[in-house]
């Protein structure tokens, strides 16, 4: 079984300062990761590591930069939280590689994404765990613009045939308007009312950006915290269900 899976920035960072880790948090979830036994593919948020970077120059999904400078800012940061990903899994003797969309994908001037993944596939069948991130890519006519995390795990699991997607946040799944989870979520009409952005710097929509993403899987998708990251990936259905 093939699973991809999203680590949130908010989860693995402290979103209110720039460039600060959330150390417990991310020791926590790659424990939970070296004890998974599918096949795996990674995908982490930016957190404080990239989003402020991103608001200070401007950049987001659709506002670019011709800037060479501010997008290696921005892409830095995010390699340098990448790294520390990176290190926490093989501390844990997880087979971790890195994969950085900056080199791998490119959107045309009307914002369609072009992301050929055949490194991810053939490091994966190796026994390999790629970790990618949000980033920076080259867009037509705007210089550089925001690949979201979210953007990424859909790249993942359409190349990777997944059979599961999660995405381990700090919220225990999506929250109705009354502050419940909701079980399963169908139709982004539905449940639009209930949702909002998020309370810190997020350039990439939110959690209304993520439903809509997941939306686009053929694999189903849940939403979830932290405490269930160790049961999701022991085949359990925690959170909420997108499909």
């Amino acid at each position: 079984m093939t699973t991809v899976l999203k680590l949130g920035g908010s989860l693995i960072t402290d979103k209110e300062r720039a460039e600060t880790l959330d150390g417990a948090a991310l020791d926590a979830a790659a424990d939970a990761i070296a004890a998974a036994a599918d096949d795996l593919a990674l995908v982490h948020g930016a957190g404080s590591f990239g989003h402020h970077y991103a608001e200070k120059h401007g950049v987001s999904v659709s506002e670019g930069t011709h800037e060479a400078g501010a997008a290696l800012e921005i892409h830095g940061s995010m390699t340098t939280l990448n790294r520390f990903v990176l290190s926490r899994l093989h501390d844990r003797d997880v087979p971790a590689l890195p994969v950085h969309p900056l080199s791998t994908g490119a959107r045309d001037a009307d914002g369609t994404l072009e992301m050929p993944l055949p490194a991810v596939e053939r490091m994966v069948g190796e026994g390999f765990v790629p970790v990618a991130h949000g980033d920076v890519i080259a867009h037509e006519g705007h210089g550089t613009t925001i690949i979201s995390g979210d953007e990424v795990i859909v790249r993942f699991a359409d190349a990777l045939d997944a059979d599961r997607v999660g995405l381990c946040s700090t919220v225990d799944g999506v929250y109705d308007a009354d502050g419940a989870v909701i079980d399963r979520i169908t139709d982004f009409d539905a449940v639009a009312d209930a949702l909002g952005g998020s309370d810190a710097t997020d350039v990439t929509g939110g959690m209304a950006g993520k439903v809509r993403t997941l939306l686009d899987l053929d694999a189903p998708a849940y939403v979830f915290g932290a405490d269930d990251l160790e049961p999701f990936l022991a085949g359990g259905e925690p959170g909420t269900r997108i499909d």
